[in-house]
């Protein structure tokens, strides 16, 4: 369903509540007992898997660092992870 645009509705509770209807649900990745993040911007309001935004927001700010640690393929950073054990096993 990701990438489908689609409109729904759902009424709020006496205490704030919203059910997400099960289509989103299904568009956002979310299952019971996951957290949402609510991103208010003005008048719009987005829904976002709060796993996948927390995903999203640190690779912004990482941006540009595997680069400067010399790290530009997958290879580089099995390269690096590996050698990382490697060290941590001799200490």
């Amino acid at each position: 369903m990701a990438g489908t645009a689609f409109v729904n509705d759902a009424r709020v509770m006496s205490k704030g509540q919203v059910t997400i209807p099960k289509n989103v649900r299904a568009a956002l990745g979310i299952e019971s007992g996951d957290r949402v993040t609510f991103i208010v911007d003005g008048n719009n309001v987005r829904v976002v898997n709060s796993a996948v935004y927390a995903l999203m927001r640190f690779q912004e700010q990482m941006g540009g660092e595997a680069e400067k640690a010399g790290l530009f393929t997958e290879d580089d950073v099995a390269n690096w992870i590996t050698q990382s054990r490697r060290e941590e096993a001799t200490e």
